[in-house]
């Protein structure tokens, strides 16, 4: 195993089990490490203290490791593992032969990269299909190997394996594709509701399944309500009001393939229910159009604003804009739903900008909840950074 050194004291975040090596703190690096290689590192003296995946970038060391140890089949097979019992112990996984719950769920995040102290690697599964998605070259390279370790732990519960990070690993040649099994099956279940999921051409592995639970939360609140549903993607907002007994439903994407999408999973769940319509069109100017309905639920569900910190103060004005917009628009006495998938938007970050929002629409607004992502995408308490999604619950005076 290759190896990188550290410059004298910048050991310290690592023993604090952070697991980034950033570009500034190596010393040295041995020659002909390529980008993917599993590397050690050690301190300044030569003590090695981690093992990881080697990348070219400002993060130069995903670790996967702190025990100096081959990362081989019997690695990759026991993290996966861990990663079940921890969906076990969520009641997401169901021990194999178990009745079926009244609402059942087959769709959860089984890997959630740092949280799950697997780097760079997205596992998700919709019923009897795993969908990877690579976010490093190590991962990427080591693609197959935890493929069949994921079938072994799974026994029983997937059939296939579906590798999709065209999107993620733009400077490796595309292979989307199965690396193991194969379906035509790509319907899944959330607490007892439908939904197609587009692992070759939709957003992520296919469906956001870091809003299950505040879809459900958004359900308790629709009843006898005109809900909005803004950047609805596959419609699962709009699919849960409908079940909570909304008065009408309107979904609103700039994608024509998000709302085909939303139609169909509408119609898997609602066939011919004429509460629901979808519109192909930009945010900013449905929510502008005075001309549209009167809303009394909005739900604000935008795409990551700001990717990297340079783009912070652009991504706050715009959630400034769109929430003042919506605030603007909603109805007394009516219930927003706003969200922030960017990671480097904190929840301080956000609730300002809302906030900001509030007193530019001149209205009065009172949190009833503040949100954030489920237990399946879990945040290593070494890796603060792991938190992203954050969102607010708003009563509109």
């Amino acid at each position: 195993m290759k190896q990188v050194t550290l410059k004298r004291g910048k050991e310290e975040s690592l023993l604090r089990f952070h697991p980034w090596v950033f570009s500034g703190a190596i010393a040295h690096i041995d020659q002909g490490i390529a980008e993917g290689d599993v590397v050690r590192v050690l301190t300044a003296g030569g003590q090695s203290i981690a093992v990881g995946h080697y990348q070219q970038g400002s993060i130069a060391v995903r670790v996967l490791t702190f025990d100096d140890v081959q990362i081989d089949d019997a690695f990759w097979h026991h993290r996966l593992q861990q990663a079940l019992q921890a969906r076990l112990a969520m009641g997401l996984a169901r021990p194999l032969g178990e009745a079926p719950l009244e609402r059942p769920t087959n769709a959860y995040r089984l890997v959630h990269g740092e949280g799950d102290l697997l780097p760079g690697l997205i596992i998700d599964i919709y019923g009897t299909t795993a969908v990877m998605q690579a976010h490093s070259v190590g991962m990427h390279l080591a693609r197959h190997a935890i493929a069949e370790q994921l079938m072994k732990v799974m026994e029983g519960r997937i059939e296939s394996v579906y590798y999709k990070s065209e999107s993620t690993l733009s400077f490796v040649e595309p292979q989307n594709g199965f690396i193991i099994g194969g379906t035509d099956e790509n319907t899944a279940i959330e607490n007892g509701l439908k939904f197609y999921v587009d692992w070759l051409k939709g957003q992520k592995t296919g469906f956001f399944v870091d809003q299950r639970d505040n879809r459900l939360l958004l359900e308790h609140y629709a009843r006898g309500r005109r809900v909005l549903n803004m950047f609805c993607y596959t419609g699962g907002f709009s699919f849960y009001a409908m079940r909570g007994g909304a008065q009408l439903v309107h979904s609103v994407d700039s994608s024509a393939q998000a709302i085909e999408l939303t139609r169909r999973n509408v119609e898997l769940n609602f066939p011919g229910d004429p509460r629901h319509q979808a519109f192909c069109e930009d945010a900013f100017k449905f929510l502008g159009d005075g001309e549209q309905n009167a809303y009394d639920l909005i739900v604000l569900d935008p795409p990551a604003f700001a990717k990297h910190r340079a783009a912070l103060h652009n991504a706050l004005k715009g959630y400034t804009r769109l929430n003042a917009k919506a605030l603007q628009k909603i109805e007394p006495g009516g219930i927003l739903f706003t969200f922030s998938c960017s990671q480097v938007v904190s929840k301080d970050n956000f609730r300002n900008a809302v906030f900001t929002a509030a007193a530019q629409a001149r209205r009065q607004v009172r949190i009833l909840h503040q949100l954030h992502q489920p237990a399946d995408h879990p945040v290593n308490i070494y890796h603060p950074e792991g938190e992203y999604l954050k969102g607010l619950v708003l009563y509109v005076e």
